[in-house]
């Protein structure tokens, strides 16, 4: 058994474990790479079914393709999907694109609050049809007792400190000091009523490990990932205002896994374009704690 099949088997354990420990939970979707893994993940584990609504928050400044990309594959693989938003602050004008706040500001309203609102039930849902792609309001408010999210460790710092079973406070809040040790393999999913529960299926993997199981399964992704000619390919997807593309001729997974192996990206951040981690203060960290993927 090579790495990426201990990777893969690890992962589809810990997604029948959440299954078979908590009820209702969700699966955090962001039509990135890592979160698509894992959506691949779910249907290997459950025989071709993924059990778990889908979740995806529409920031309403998302990339267009990342948009047409989540929708055909909503119909192609026949998946239960919705989509929170913060209509309050988008309609308001109360973003940073619209002048009004700046950035870390801007991704807790849009992306923190709304996945909070989201999960609880208090906000605006809405559901995909998975036949013919349209959007109709969600009238089910049921709250979500966990969701499972597409975290690597490796990503960035405050990723780190995760684990793979991960307590949340009523309001989704995070509080590193109360992590619970995850020792040989052992997990904690006995915690007290009323905890919220983030489950991270990919934590052990790496960017590398990502791209090369990509390549093994013939996973399709959103194209902005590799280059259309320009010499340039996203490397983290996120608001087309705050995210940057990253100089690069890689076409395909292969190439990609090549890039990485080379180590043209050692001394590069993976979320280097992406603005609002180059924060001061440590407002990433703030923006997670307060419930943020």
């Amino acid at each position: 058994m090579d790495y990426l099949q201990k990777l893969e088997q690890r992962s589809i354990y810990i997604l029948r474990e959440a299954y078979y420990s908590f009820r209702r939970l969700g699966m955090l979707w962001s039509i990135g790479k890592d979160s698509t893994v894992m959506l691949w993940l779910a249907r290997k584990a459950f025989f071709g079914h993924v059990p778990f609504t889908l979740i995806h928050i529409d920031t309403g400044f998302k990339i267009p393709e990342m948009i047409e990309y989540r929708d055909q594959l909503v119909q192609r693989w026949k998946l239960n999907l919705i989509f929170g938003r913060n209509d309050e602050a988008l309609e308001s004008k109360q973003t940073f694109p619209d002048g009004a706040i700046d950035r870390l500001s801007c991704c807790s309203l849009l992306k923190t609050d709304a996945l909070r609102r989201t999960i609880d039930g208090s906000g605006s849902r809405y559901r995909v049809d998975p036949v013919n792609g349209c959007y109709t309001p969600c009238d089910d408010a049921t709250p979500f007792s966990g969701v499972i999210a597409g975290v690597r460790s490796d990503e960035e710092g405050t990723r780190s400190k995760e684990r793979y079973f991960s307590p949340r406070g009523l309001d989704s809040q995070w509080d590193i000091a109360q992590q619970p040790p995850e020792l040989w393999d052992q997990y904690n999913t006995s915690f007290p009523p009323g905890t919220h529960v983030r489950v991270h299926p990919l934590l052990d993997w790496t960017e590398l490990n990502i791209w090369e199981y990509i390549e093994r399964e013939n996973i399709s992704t959103v194209s902005l990932y590799f280059d259309q000619g320009e010499g340039k390919r996203y490397r983290s997807l996120g608001c087309y205002p705050c995210t940057s593309p990253v100089a690069s001729t890689a076409r395909t997974p292969g190439e990609i896994v090549a890039e990485l192996r080379e180590g043209k990206f050692s001394r590069i951040a993976e979320r280097a374009g992406r603005a609002q981690d180059s924060a001061g203060g440590g407002g990433l960290e703030k923006l997670r704690r307060g419930g943020y993927m």
